[in-house]
């Protein structure tokens, strides 16, 4: 069984929270099982990782648990968050802090790394 999980966020964006949870969900569970887990931030995804973002965010309506308490569940386990640096340099203003579970930039070849690695499993979203 491969021990390394590589996830893609791409389409699930803030403006799609019911989208947003079935990732980090995906990556603690995986985690729990001893699965070494990066998540890679591309396009507007990054967007997640701006201070305030997730924290307003919610899957469903009448659910309290934020999109940043999945988040912070999936890096309390040591899944890590890396942002696309070309993402991050337009969507996100210099002014605005990231959320400390960032873990920092990997470029677009580093997933395609991934990927292609059989030691690796990968999932997009």
């Amino acid at each position: 069984m491969k021990q390394k999980l590589a996830i893609l966020l791409w389409s699930a964006t803030a403006d799609k929270p019911q989208l947003v949870a079935t990732p980090f969900v995906h990556a603690a569970a995986a985690a729990a099982f001893d699965c070494e887990v990066e998540m890679h931030f591309a396009g507007p995804t990054v967007r997640l990782l701006v201070e305030g973002v997730a924290a307003n965010l919610h899957p469903w309506p009448g659910v309290d648990t934020s999109i940043l308490d999945m988040m912070r569940q999936a890096a309390n386990l040591d899944v890590r968050f890396l942002a696309c640096a070309m993402a991050l340099n337009a969507l996100v203003g210099k002014d605005e802090k990231l959320i400390p579970e960032y873990a920092g930039t990997a470029a677009a070849s580093a997933f395609v790394q991934r990927t292609l690695d059989p030691d690796w499993a990968s999932l997009t979203y």
